[in-house]
Parts: structure tokens; C-alpha cells; sequence
């Protein structure tokens, strides 16, 4: 795709500094931008960067110094260079609504409307699945689970029976949540298990990383409140409580 350094400000209300009529391909970071590109400086330590770069034009703070090469200034660099990446890189094909013939569906099971539910896909008994939601190849949605509105589960998530997945939930690949948390009492020498009775409860907006593990509380629920976003290879034990807007990492 080609379009003018004019045509891009537009498209993120910024204003150039500069020659806006040169031709602009596609955008990459700054370490990767050739003459056909475009790049972004988030403060002033990036210029230096910025006056080797090769890149044919650079998205930089407003206030920020000359550079030397066509610019567009904007108050939020990275926010803007989010969009015009998006808008430069090719659209990825969509996969249809509808289920695939592979994918076993409990009876009792309760779909919303416009679901994409991939290969080898299985939904348990008495399931409740969200308008809007995807869930792509191998996942397991046990029985009982509830799942809002625009729920994306990545390849291989498992979710245990009971989990409770709020609206726009996204789960990376090959994350289990639900699972026993890791109770045992030592009776008469021996390690005895310490049923785990509880669920998972995830809200709105939460976003976690692929193989990432979730346990389920001993018997109430193990939470994660709205709008927190967890790493890769994370693990919650059973029974905490994780408050909105968290960010959680490795």
C-alpha cells in the first residue's frame, strides 16, 4: 500500500513538518525502516536513532526537535504510529462465522450469535458461549462454564468446568484455567488431597498470556478483576484475588 506523508497525518490528526508529498509503503520500527518507510521517535533519546535511520519519514512528539527527514508531529507518537501501522499492514484474512464440523457441541450446550468455533473445538454440557466469541482450534470449554460477548480463545486453552469468562476476554494458547489449585493436608504421613471444589472468575477486558494457569478456588472463586492483563507463563493459585487494572508479568 502506498500513500502520502499527507494522507497518513490525516489519518492520525497530526501535522508535518516537512515534504508531504512523498510516497510512504509501510511502517516499521526504527531499527527496521528502509527508504520506503516510515518510523516513529517516542522522545528525544530516539533521535540520534532517528537522524541514521534510512526511513523515508518519522512520526515524533510535537514538541520534539528537528529532524532530518519529513515528519508528522503528534502529541502521542506511539498511539499514532499504532494506527498507521495498522492501517499499512495487509488486512489478515477472516475466518467465516460458523462452526466447523469437527467441533462437538454438548446439546445443552447455549450459543450466542456470530461465533467462529474452530476445528476439533469441544463445548461441555450446560455451556453458555457469548455472541461474537471465537475459539480457535483444540480448545476445551467444560461444563457449566459461562463466556460473554467477543470472548477470543487462542488454540489449546482449556477452561475447567465452572469458569466464568466476562465480556471481551482474550486467553493465549495453551492456557489452562480452572485447574485444581495445589491444596494437600498431611494425615498419618501421608499427602491427602484437599478437594477443590471453587471456580475461576475472570471480568470484563482481561487479557492473558499464552501458558498461563489459573487454579480454581478451594470452594469459592479464584478472581481477576476488569481490565488487568496477565503475561506469559504466569501462575495464580487457588483463592487469590486480583483487583481491575492489574498488570501481572513473568
Amino acid at each position: 500500500m502506498k500513500v502520502t506523508l499527507r494522507q497518513l497525518a490525516e489519518w492520525v490528526n497530526g501535522e508535518i513538518d516537512g515534504d508531504g508529498t512523498i510516497s510512504v509503503q509501510a511502517a516499521r520500527s526504527i531499527h527496521e525502516a528502509g527508504p520506503t518507510d516510515i518510523t516513529f521517535a517516542a522522545d528525544e533519546r530516539h533521535f540520534v536513532e532517528l537522524h541514521h535511520s534510512p526511513a523515508a519519514a518519522a512520526v515524533v512528539p510535537r514538541d520534539g526537535p528537528k529532524a532530518n527527514k519529513p515528519c508528522i508531529r503528534v502529541h502521542d507518537p506511539l498511539a499514532a504510529f499504532v494506527t498507521i501501522f495498522e492501517k499499512l499492514r495487509p488486512a489478515a484474512p477472516q475466518e467465516e462465522w460458523g462452526i466447523h464440523p469437527t467441533a462437538v457441541i454438548h446439546p445443552t450446550a447455549q450459543l450466542g450469535e456470530r461465533l467462529r468455533i474452530g476445528p476439533y473445538v469441544v463445548v461441555g454440557a450446560e455451556s453458555r458461549i457469548g455472541s461474537g466469541s471465537t475459539l480457535h482450534a483444540g480448545v476445551v470449554v467444560g461444563a457449566r462454564c459461562r463466556l460473554g460477548e467477543d470472548v477470543v480463545l487462542h488454540p489449546h486453552v482449556v477452561l475447567y468446568e465452572g469458569t466464568i469468562l466476562g465480556h471481551g476476554v482474550i486467553i493465549h494458547a495453551h492456557s489452562v484455567i480452572g485447574a485444581d489449585g495445589f491444596g494437600y493436608r498431611c494425615i498419618d504421613g501421608l499427602h491427602v488431597k484437599v478437594p477443590q471444589m471453587g471456580h475461576v472468575e475472570i471480568e470484563d477486558d482481561v487479557e492473558i498470556g499464552a501458558c498461563t494457569t489459573i487454579d480454581r478456588g478451594t470452594f469459592g472463586a479464584t478472581r481477576i478483576g476488569q481490565g488487568t492483563k496477565i503475561d506469559n507463563l504466569v501462575q495464580i493459585g487457588h483463592n487469590c484475588r486480583l483487583g481491575q487494572r492489574n498488570i501481572i508479568v513473568a
